[in-house]
């Protein structure tokens, strides 16, 4: 008997889906369509219908099992991308024959059906974008006709796990960095691809990253952009004669200087004969020296110089105080130098040693804390062993090892079906880690006396909420033996209605990237200090309640089929 297919789309409801659309915006990346899913989903969905089960009422719930890269903490990204996705969720004529071409099995009217759904009888309900957030507790709570539902699963995890994993990383980056350190990702060229970058780029500005040297992402989220010259740059120069305009006006305008170079030749013949800085520089690299007053001349308010492509201290270092000095009798103040090879935590020493020499020598306030940057395949790691051995590097570039997520491929979210027609469901494992959490459920976050978190607990939706000042007993999902009684002093709940559908309820804003990072340090500075540490950090307590506690095994007894010895 065929199934019949109800235009979801049409009249009031599409109308709400189109004044969605028109709020919150087109996905970012133009192929996160209809069609951006496995081809199981369209499988499942086909035998939903033809079963005339597709309309059945699912509650899904997306979650992960496990922190990443070793630590006790995950930063929950990705949510604004899901709710442009599905206010946009809608299959188009090409999408339509594409499907019948590879589903020739599948009857007409299951491709009417596709032609008619979209999201307006879907409800999303999400912890804010930005969160702490940690395993078992759901990230979000999808609802709806099961066969739309399930088309959202693959790309919900999609544009979930990197986003949340890369956001993670770049979180505990500036953990380990402090936060007094500038810290920029420069992740463009070594990800995975243009849509990988983008999304890089805009998950570690979330993260705690301040900058990127990422000009499209600039253009896209507002993020500020950074970025200096390459070893090209400084290697393309052979002379001094190279520079044919030599002119610079003072920064007041008030006059010109006819002759830039010959002004900072004379402050290198004043450093390499300066009582303080004796013996300290021979000749230098005359190219290099021709390259560094050619980008000053170029950009003499931003005039910052990678200094490592002959030698540092012998050459990188005496050129570009030369030119910073005479940036300085212009008016200008230099930025500073970007380290990119060797020993950073050395040679950043050496430097702010001839910084403060040349402003002790020369009376020029402030030069001693000309900016240092350090780059070169910098991880979490190499700041750590950096912060022990002592450095002098104020801002850290950062690239491939943060972007592409190096220590960790991916966050494994994880898309379980707990409820279908109001009836709980239960996927079960020999694994106990991999069995979910049945039913539809409320989450909140338990704080203590001193302010911190305590604890994240689920609830069955009928149950009541937790209430400040009265005690209440968290069990661990499925270990019997761990529980706890706690009287929280404050009470969060967490899950938040991103995505009302066609209902009347009160849909929660978007935040823009900014208020969301200033969400992500918030979050990461009310923890305990013991959770995000980056050596055996404490676990931090995921539980439910006890009814809740009592349903899980009642149910997994239920489902799990008795065995029978021989």
């Amino acid at each position: 008997m065929e199934a019949t297919a109800p235009s979801v789309g049409a009249g009031a409801n599409g109308s709400l889906a189109a004044a969605a659309r028109a709020q919150v915006g087109p996905p970012t990346n133009p192929m996160a369509t209809a069609l951006l899913t496995d081809q199981y989903q369209f499988s499942m969905a086909y035998a939903y219908w033809k079963a005339g089960k597709h309309a059945d009422h699912a509650v899904f719930d997306l979650y992960f099992r496990k922190n990443p890269f070793g630590g006790e903490f995950t930063v929950f990204a990705g949510l604004e991308e899901c709710i442009k996705f599905i206010a946009n969720f809608k299959f188009t004529e090409d999408e339509i024959s594409f499907l019948q071409s590879v589903m020739p099995m599948c009857e007409d009217s299951f491709f009417d059906y596709l032609r008619g759904i979209d999201c307006s009888d879907v409800e999303v309900y999400s912890i804010p974008e930005g969160s702490v957030v940690f395993p078992k507790v759901p990230l979000m709570r999808v609802e709806g006709p099961v066969a739309v539902v399930q088309l959202l699963e693959t790309p919900f995890v999609n544009l979930i796990n990197y986003a949340s994993l890369v956001t993670t990383n770049a979180a505990r980056h500036r953990h380990v960095a402090g936060k007094s350190k500038v810290l920029m990702e420069f992740g463009l060229r070594r990800a995975q691809g243009p849509d990988g970058a983008i999304s890089a780029s805009k998950y570690c500005f979330m993260g705690g990253f301040d900058a990127t040297s990422n000009v499209l992402a600039g253009h896209l989220f507002g993020i500020p952009l950074r970025g200096t010259h390459s070893h090209a740059y400084v290697s393309s120069y052979m002379s001094l004669d190279e520079i044919p305009d030599r002119t610079l006006r003072n920064k007041d305008g008030s006059k010109i200087c006819k002759d830039f170079v010959s002004l900072v030749k004379e402050w290198l013949c004043k450093i390499q004969v300066a009582d303080s800085l004796r013996n300290v520089f021979g000749d230098t690299n005359q190219s290099e020296l021709a390259a560094f007053a050619s980008y000053a001349l170029a950009f003499p308010s931003s005039f910052l110089a990678l200094v490592d492509t002959y030698d540092v201290m012998r050459s990188g270092i005496p050129n570009f105080c030369a030119v910073a000095l005479a940036l300085h009798d212009l008016g200008y103040k230099a930025s500073g130098i970007r380290l990119d090879s060797g020993d950073l935590a050395y040679l950043s020493i050496e430097t702010r040693k001839v910084f403060h020499a040349i402003e002790k020598e020369f009376n020029i306030p402030g030069f001693g804390k000309m900016i240092i940057t350090a780059s070169n395949d910098l991880n979490e790691e190499t700041i750590d062993a950096l912060n022990k051995q002592g450095h002098e590097v104020d801002a850290f570039g950062i690239g491939t090892y943060l972007v592409t997520c190096y220590s960790q491929a991916a966050l494994g979210c994880v898309f379980k079906l707990v409820e279908i027609n109001s009836r709980p469901r239960i996927k079960l494992s020999e694994d106990v880690a991999k069995v979910s959490i049945p039913c539809k459920k409320r989450c909140f976050r338990l704080y203590g006396k001193e302010g911190y978190p305590l604890v994240d607990i689920m609830i069955r939706e009928s149950e009541p909420s937790p209430k400040e000042g009265e005690r209440i007993l968290c069990r661990h999902p499925f270990l019997e033996s761990k529980r706890a009684y706690v009287v929280p002093q404050h009470v969060e709940e967490l899950l938040h209605c991103y995505w009302p559908g066609s209902s009347d309820k009160p849909r929660a804003e978007l935040p823009p990237l900014e208020k969301i990072r200033s969400r992500c340090m918030q979050q990461l500075e009310k923890l305990r200090p013991d959770h995000i540490r980056r050596l055996n950090p404490t676990p931090y307590k995921v539980s439910v309640s006890a009814k809740l506690y009592e349903f899980i095994h009642y149910l997994w007894l239920n489902e799990a089929p008795v065995g029978e010895l021989q």
